[in-house]
């Protein structure tokens, strides 16, 4: 899949997620989420909120602000997600390199990739199992994820962006291996 075409699948999901919250389940935007001091809406603020400053700090790009989470999470996130979904299909930005000052050059795409849609995937666990919704996640990118990141063991503990790892079952499934190195007990429940 290109760039474009994994994100509109994956933000796509996460969109479903969002716009069930509630939905058979009564906990909504308050519940709880795997993340410590994260409620359900955090999670997409968390999404909406990271990803702008990050584009603009490699690139010309800006993205336009859209409702805020605290009125209307599910506004806030079709909004976001349009607008990223807007950067990948413009052919334009195929050829925009991407220069974070922390990061090494890439292409656009190639960058929200591998540091965006990666983070919606995860965190569809965290918005789905807050909010007692379908979770599961593919387990073909669960496993290229996993085996990606787990050469990168150290640093990433290192960024603070993920706790400690969680043990979990030689034979577990690749989800819960991921959610698991994550920093995610995959046996988590509100």
């Amino acid at each position: 899949m290109t760039p474009a075409d994994e994100h509109r699948a994956v933000a796509g999901t996460f969109g479903d997620r969002v716009r069930g919250v509630g939905a058979g389940d009564h906990r909504g935007w308050d519940a709880a989420t795997p993340v410590p001091d994260w409620r359900a809406r955090d999670v997409v603020r968390h999404l909406v909120e990271w990803f702008p400053p990050f584009l603009a700090d490699g690139t010309d790009l800006r993205l336009a602000l859209g409702p805020p989470v605290d009125d209307d999470p599910v506004g806030a996130w079709e909004h976001h997600a349009a607008a990223v979904q807007a950067v990948l299909d413009d052919p334009a930005n195929d050829e925009v390199t991407f220069a974070h000052p922390r990061l090494p050059q890439m292409p656009l795409p190639q960058a929200i990739a591998q540091f965006y849609t990666n983070d919606v995937f995860l965190h569809t666990w965290d918005l789905a199992r807050a909010t007692g919704q379908d979770d599961r996640l593919d387990e073909e990118r669960c496993r290229a994820m996993l085996t990606g990141m787990e050469p990168m063991d150290e640093m990433l503990r290192q960024s603070g962006q993920y706790g400690p790892r969680v043990p979990v079952a030689d034979d577990a499934s690749w989800q819960d291996r991921l959610v698991g190195f994550i920093g995610r007990d995959p046996q988590w429940s509100a």
